[in-house]
């Protein structure tokens, strides 16, 4: 594709993040900028695979809708591949001069910031519905803990971190084959509970993996010496609330790199198209 020399001419508030001191777009592009992002989402898209393949799912493919409950991998290669998206578009159209792809980096750069506005309008909206989901989706994944080692390190880090067991209470464990207290269930870990619900004794080194063993059979006011017995719903709704404003920076500060993105690319292309009008 034929490149405009005027356009390198031009002042730097029309260059982007992609500016340093080199004379050309592509010296720029190779310094700094969205070409990172780009070599960013083909990492975690490396990640995701090579996940997979560890699973044994890339040689068999229909195994993929087999797992009960959410596939941490999933993450890895979403996001892998939204970033490879974007980072592709912005830096190829930047590098050269490709109005086409840059107006894509913008339109769907656009539509991410307008879908997580939308989120978390319903999100503050529907806080019932939302909570009700989430519960669904915790239990969901508690039948599931066995089925893959990957969902099972999430859940246990969730438990852990926050200090919390099931989705509401310990007793959700008794959805998933292995805890529950049915008399047909001949499992060592019958009315138990996974480590990770078991309260930690500091002076212990080692993991205890068998701790949440008949947890459940004791009483409350037992089961609250061994074992957390607040949900991770409650505990997350906890965590939230007492880390507001650091999550809602977060936020902000994404929502206004989107928009910074949006500009730039916009600029950009009236750049472009101001150069080639003169032509």
């Amino acid at each position: 594709m034929e490149i405009y020399p005027a356009l390198l001419l031009k002042k730097s508030a029309y260059k982007s993040c992609f500016i340093a001191d080199s004379n050309t777009i592509g010296e720029k592009l190779e310094e700094r900028g969205i070409c990172h992002q780009m070599f960013l989402g083909i990492t975690f898209l490396g990640i995701g695979l090579w996940a997979w393949n560890e699973k044994g799912v890339l040689s068999n493919i229909s195994s993929i809708t087999d797992l009960g409950g959410f596939d941490p991998v999933w993450l890895f290669l979403v996001v892998g591949g939204v970033m490879f998206i974007l980072g592709f578009a912005g830096c190829i159209g930047a590098l050269r001069e490709n109005t086409f792809l840059l107006k894509f980096f913008s339109v769907f750069l656009g539509i991410i910031f307008f879908l997580e506005l939308t989120a978390g309008v319903l999100a503050f909206v529907f806080k019932d519905w939302i909570k009700d989901q989430l519960y669904f989706f915790i239990n969901n994944n508690i039948r599931a803990y066995r089925d893959d080692i990957d969902l099972q390190n999430l859940i246990d880090f969730t438990q852990e971190y926050w200090q919390c067991c099931g989705a509401f209470g310990a007793d959700d464990w008794n959805l998933n084959i292995y805890f529950n207290c049915t008399d047909s269930n001949a499992s060592r870990e019958r009315c138990g509970v996974p480590f990770s619900c078991c309260t930690k004794d500091p002076a212990e080194d080692v993991i205890n993996t068998q701790c949440g063993y008949d947890a459940r059979q004791k009483p409350e006011v037992d089961q609250q010496i061994v074992i957390y017995t607040k949900g991770c719903v409650p505990q997350f709704e906890k965590w939230l609330q007492d880390n507001l404003t650091i999550v809602a920076g977060i936020f902000i500060g994404i929502a206004l790199l989107q928009i910074f993105g949006i500009c730039l690319a916009q600029n950009l292309v009236s750049d472009i198209e101001a150069v080639r009008a003169s032509w």
